[in-house]
């Protein structure tokens, strides 16, 4: 797999991770999970170059 399919495996994850925990309760276990992931991929991309600031809906 090459670094740009890599990114934007990781820019869908993100966008679609987010969207869950859009929809998910603020306190539940559920949405603490999804919240390690996605400090997970909000490091990845930006370590990569990725600019955030459109990508990110959470800004947690």
């Amino acid at each position: 797999m090459t670094e740009g399919e890599m990114l934007k495996l990781s820019v869908e994850e993100f966008s679609r991770l987010q969207d869950y925990m859009i929809d998910t309760d603020k306190e539940s276990a559920v949405y603490k999970k999804m919240k390690r992931r996605y400090i997970e991929l909000k490091e990845i991309l930006s370590s990569s170059g990725v600019n955030l600031t459109e990508l990110d809906m959470i800004k947690e």
